[in-house]
């Protein structure tokens, strides 16, 4: 089956999903951003590989950390940046995705940006746009949010190196997490032989054992031993129904506390995709100690959507 992401030449055209994407793809959006990472400590912080694009953000759900790193990433590569405000647009008047695609497209956009809550979205965008045109999808639904996926993973081998020997636990909320399923996919096809998903039964999908993970329904089974602890967060505005008793109560069976965080290596590095909630899913001191990397997260987030923006708007379907 072709892969909606890559044009015949094998090369990134989209950014839909972690799912799929080769190896080779997957290194290269990393090794590309780590090009980047520095550029935010320069006089100038621009550079003019964008110059004369508009990128086009298009956030039918709210997420201001996500929409501001990549105004700043395409911002910091000379794009003419875009915002629209979903809440005053046509689409909140009714008008359909792809008429408020098809006008926009009128107005020379050649990168979208586009979060929305309905799980493939941005793949009904692609199959609707120009050759020229590229789509990022910024998360969609309960299915996927790759950029946050390949910072995860830039961060990882930022801190881990090679990823054949590591051990990771996903820690949380992941039937609603698109960022557990983006992670999950890269970190198998980037060679991590020990991936492990931890949670109550009620917030873990019945199917990922068949994605290679191992389920644990224990946080210190889940942990203990690893390299890397991603924590996730309770996403309330998802639940249909009382999935859990209480936030108190799954803070004293899964929230990450310093006691707790021993189980995992010594140098086991602590990650969330944010926003932090403390005291639910983690501990405060957790969050401001020495294993944690969540900042550099969003640090190094600038530099893979710069990465990403870079690598799609170089190639033709």
């Amino acid at each position: 089956m072709n892969n909606p992401q890559l044009n015949r030449h094998g090369e990134l055209i989209h950014l839909l999903s972690t799912e799929g994407l080769p190896r080779e793809i997957l290194t290269h959006i990393l090794d590309t951003a780590a090009n980047f990472v520095g550029v935010h400590q320069r006089e100038v912080k621009k550079l003019p590989l964008l110059r004369g694009k508009s990128v086009f953000n298009l956030f039918f759900e709210n997420s201001t950390r996500t929409r501001t790193t990549f105004e700043i990433a395409a911002t910091r590569l000379s794009a003419d940046v875009i915002n629209l405000d979903i809440a005053r647009s046509s689409a909140a008047k009714g008008e359909s995705l792809l008429d408020t695609i098809a006008n926009l497209s009128a107005m020379a956009a050649d990168i979208f940006v586009v979060r929305h809550s309905e799980s493939g979205a941005p793949y009904l965008i692609a199959q609707h746009v120009a050759p020229h045109v590229h789509v990022i999808n910024a998360g969609d639904g309960r299915h996927a949010h790759p950029t946050q996926g390949l910072l995860d993973m830039y961060t990882i081998r930022h801190h881990k190196g090679d990823f054949s020997q590591l051990s990771v636990a996903i820690v949380g909320d992941v039937l609603h997490s698109r960022v557990a399923r983006s992670d999950i996919h890269a970190l198998r096809t980037l060679g991590c032989p020990d991936v492990r998903v931890v949670g109550p039964r009620t917030l873990v999908p019945p199917d990922l054992a068949a994605m290679g993970v191992r389920v644990c329904h224990e946080l210190e089974e889940g942990i203990r031993g690893c390299d890397v602890v991603i924590t996730l967060r309770l996403q309330n505005e998802r639940m249909n129904g009382a999935l859990l008793p209480s936030s108190q109560e799954y803070f004293q069976r899964f929230g990450l506390t310093p006691e707790r965080l021993r189980w995992a290596k010594p140098d086991a590095i602590v990650m969330h995709p944010g926003p932090v909630n403390r005291g639910v899913e983690i501990a405060s001191s957790v969050v401001d100690g020495a294993q944690s990397v969540v900042l550099e997260q969003v640090t190094f987030g600038i530099a893979v959507r710069m990465a990403v923006m870079g690598i799609v708007a170089a190639n033709e379907a």
